[in-house]
Formats: C-alpha cells, sequence, structure tokens
C-alpha cells in the first residue's frame, strides 16, 4: 500500500507542476468557449439548445491535451522499467497514473464545465446535470486515454498517434454524455444517457488497466 501512496503523491505532484499543470487544458477550453460565439453569433436563442453540448464535447478534445505525457516520461528516463519490477503489479500502477491524471486535468475541466455551459446559454438548472456529466466522463477519458499513451510509447509522433488511437474510443462517452444532456433538454429524463455512460466509465476504469500493461510491456520488451 505505501508504494501505491508513494507513487500517487509522485503523479500529482508531476501533475501539478509539470507545463503548468491543468493551465493549457483550461486554456484551450476556455478558447472554444470564447471562440464559440464569435463564431456562430452571440444570440442566446441560438446557442442555448446546444450550449451543454459543446461545452461537453471540447472537455473531450481538452482532455487529450496532457495524455502525451502520461508514460512517454518514465518510459524515457527509465522508471517505467523500475515500475514494472517494483511490488505493485503494473496494471495497479497505470491505473494509478489514470486517476492522478484525472485529479490534475479531469477535474478542474470538469469543474468548469457547467460555468461554460451557463456561460454559452444553457439553462442553469442543467449544471448539475453537466457536472454530473464531466466528472464520469473526465474518468473514463483519463483510462481509456492511457491505452493510447501506451500503444504511442517510442513513436516520434506520439501526440498525433494518441489522438488517432483514443477519438474513436472518446466516441461512447460523448456519445451518452450528449444523450443525457440533450434529453434534459427536451425534459424527457436524462438518467438513460447518464447510467450507460456511467457504465461506459466503470468498463474502462476496470478494463483499461489491462491494455495499458500490456501495452507497456510490449514498449519496454
Amino acid at each position: 500500500m505505501r508504494p501505491l501512496i508513494a507513487l500517487i503523491e509522485r503523479e500529482l505532484a508531476l501533475g501539478w507542476g509539470r507545463g503548468g499543470g491543468p493551465l493549457p487544458a483550461l486554456g484551450f477550453y476556455a478558447a472554444i468557449t470564447v471562440l464559440l460565439p464569435l463564431a456562430g453569433g452571440s444570440d442566446t436563442g441560438r446557442l442555448a439548445p446546444v450550449a451543454a453540448g459543446v461545452a461537453w464535447m471540447a472537455l473531450a478534445l481538452a482532455s487529450l491535451l496532457s495524455l502525451e505525457r502520461l508514460f512517454e516520461r518514465d518510459y524515457e528516463d527509465g522508471g517505467l522499467d523500475l515500475l514494472m519490477t517494483g511490488p505493485a503489479p503494473l496494471e495497479l500502477v497505470c491505473a494509478v497514473k489514470c486517476l492522478a491524471q484525472w485529479v490534475t486535468t479531469g477535474l478542474p475541466l470538469a469543474l468548469a464545465a457547467p460555468v461554460a455551459a451557463v456561460m454559452l446559454g444553457a439553462p442553469l438548472e442543467t449544471a448539475p446535470l453537466v457536472l454530473a456529466c464531466a466528472l464520469a466522463g473526465g474518468l473514463a477519458f483519463a483510462f481509456v486515454g492511457g491505452i493510447g499513451a501506451a500503444l504511442a510509447l517510442g513513436s516520434r509522433r506520439g501526440g498525433l498517434l494518441v489522438a488517432m488511437i483514443v477519438l474513436p474510443l472518446f466516441s461512447p462517452p460523448v456519445i451518452f454524455g450528449g444523450a443525457a444532456l440533450q434529453a434534459a433538454a427536451l425534459g424527457s429524463g436524462a438518467s438513460g444517457g447518464l447510467l450507460l455512460l456511467l457504465g461506459w466509465t466503470l468498463a474502462a476504469v476496470g478494463l483499461s488497466p489491462l491494455a495499458m500493461g500490456a501495452a507497456c510491456r510490449n514498449a519496454v520488451g
């Protein structure tokens, strides 16, 4: 247990101190929020129907920014070899790294999502649902994104490869979260889409570490 606590403390310290922590992702998120009214017009009547969905989609794209370095730093300096031979299973190590990724990047983005949606014209009463979708979806993005980061280890254009791998895997949570937000906007109940999103998140948390562990072993071997 102590090695895992030390690992998560290390990952949190690196995540908050590396390249400004969550600031690049938050800056990208804020840029989308600001540019959309400039491109589509500032009429809140036009923006309101898509505001929550745009905020949700922007969160998925912003989550991509810091995925490339999830395993790359440890791969380059030999730390990944030490983690593989350490007392904790590699799959659990991968899960801890993804959890730290969510805390340092996904959680700040999730907290910003309701603010962005309301600024774009979404009703204030949809803010709790946007936050719930962003928290669950951000966790799924972190764990599914870890698969792409692990598969891209050692490649010269890791960021592009991560995006190509991860974007199709981001589609289900984007669809489920978008369906929940759209149903709430229409007043037909968001429980179905939200439950599907939570189910996908649980599957990602449970299964992604297995794929990440296999990809890391393949990259090191």
